[in-house]
């Protein structure tokens, strides 16, 4: 499981380290693609794979379906870690994302998010995210 949040900032190339904690789950390689919010999903290959196989259920016929496996898909990159633990982001994903230089990575359960730190701030102070109204949602569904 992943948790936790963390600060890095991206060097001259688009690289970004990966913390040591959030490492470990991920693997050596692992799937990076757009994720929703301005931010990067990124899967380990075993979680990827399950999601995998959910995307491709979806009926052909669904104009939605085929929109957003094609957003999720056409962004998907394969990412190695060098020796010091960092990523290339590719370009796509880093206008995708917003990141310049300052990155906010966390740990949500099953995957790792990549923000830009100024898109995760502005998500921060969104009023309607608040955790009581998100609390009692999540108490509707039983969670």
């Amino acid at each position: 499981m992943f948790i936790g949040e963390y600060q890095h900032n991206l060097d001259n190339k688009g690289r970004v380290i990966i913390p040591s904690k959030l490492r470990d789950g991920l693997g050596d390689n692992f799937i990076m693609t757009k994720g929703l919010d301005n931010c990067l999903f990124v899967y380990p290959k075993s979680e990827w794979g399950i999601l995998e196989e959910k995307l491709k259920s979806l009926p052909l016929t669904s104009r939605d379906a085929r929109a957003f496996v094609r957003f999720f898909f056409s962004g998907a990159t394969e990412c190695e870690l060098d020796k010091q633990g960092r990523i290339l982001i590719p370009a796509n994903l880093r206008n995708h994302s917003k990141l310049e230089r300052e990155a906010v990575i966390i740990g949500v359960g099953t995957r790792v998010e990549i923000w830009s730190k100024e898109e995760w701030d502005i998500y921060n102070e969104d009023d309607s995210l608040s955790y009581e109204s998100i609390a009692e949602k999540m108490a509707e569904l039983g969670i």
